[in-house]
């Protein structure tokens, strides 16, 4: 049984959106409250951190270099300073009530970024794409809680998750990577936790980190659970793969919402664990600008 680890002495407030820079051999993930991307070398040790304003919901690494960032108000092109550079445009959302949540990038180098509705009295979020000439596109709604966007390795599929709603969807993708429609890929019962961020491996197996579940699951193309990995904390938020050989899988976990006694009884909660698994993991593509 492989052996799960924390990655640093480090425990955030909601880290999400980890990221491995394949150039830097290091990863990147973003603290969403607290308005952070954090930046962590293993090789060397080295750690670092951008702020910004704003809620950082989601964020992708740049072909031309620093980020394309989602925050609370407007999506934004950033240098590798976490400077704003170029407002890309405004939440497609009420910002008042649904921030950036969860995203991420498909082969093209197109991102997507979903957004979180707050009220949750009805399914007020969507998923919105940046195409490669920076045109912002809505492409789903009837969300409560966009999650766990990752593609097949055929490219044929689209994975997304409704958290609030515990439902895991995929989306049919034609030749140019346009959406047809979604469909329950698997729904979650009371008891096995919520599908939260994700990721999707060589094989074309789905790994899910599964919110007040204790747990990450991989999930085989046909929606089957074909293993899962115990975590010493309730709320993981999401999974990517990295290391040299991406078999490394890096897991965020959160502390939001949990009172003083369950930190105390839980103090890794918000910490980033590390997983080697025998299988690699898909590499994230950078944002594309032309």
């Amino acid at each position: 049984m492989a052996e799960l680890q924390t990655l640093f002495d480090y425990t955030g407030h909601l880290p999400e959106c980890p990221t491995w820079s394949e150039e830097e051999q290091a990863l990147w993930w973003a603290d969403i409250l607290q308005g952070e991307l954090h930046r962590y070398h293993p090789a060397s040790g080295e750690y670092s951190v951008l702020c910004f304003s704003e809620e950082v919901g989601c964020f992708a690494l740049r072909e031309k270099g620093g980020f394309i960032v989602a925050m609370r108000n407007a999506i934004w092109l950033t240098d590798r300073r976490g400077l704003l550079v170029q407002k890309v445009c405004d939440n497609p959302s009420n910002p008042q009530l649904a921030r950036f949540n969860d995203g991420g990038t498909d082969s093209q180098g197109r991102f997507y970024a979903g957004t979180f509705w707050g009220p949750g009295d009805y399914n007020g979020a969507l998923l919105v794409r940046i195409d490669n000439d920076l045109t912002p596109k809505v492409i789903q709604c009837d969300i409560h809680g966009a999650n766990g966007l990752a593609f097949s390795p055929d490219k044929r599929w689209m994975y997304t998750s409704d958290t609030p709603n515990g439902v895991i969807y995929r989306t049919p993708l034609n030749e140019q990577g346009e959406p047809g429609k979604r469909e329950v890929f698997r729904q979650f019962g009371p008891g096995e936790g919520l599908p939260d961020g994700a990721a999707v491996d060589e094989e074309g197996c789905y790994w899910s980190a599964l919110f007040d579940g204790w747990r990450i699951a991989r999930f085989s193309p046909q929606g089957d659970q074909l293993a899962e990995y115990r975590l010493p904390v309730r709320c993981p938020t999401m999974v990517c793969f990295g290391g040299h050989e991406m078999k490394t899988l890096f897991i965020t976990t959160t502390r939001e919402n949990m009172d003083a006694a369950e930190v105390a009884e839980y103090p890794l909660s918000g910490a980033i664990f590390t997983l080697p698994v025998a299988v690699a993991g898909m590499k994230k593509s950078l944002f594309i600008e032309r």
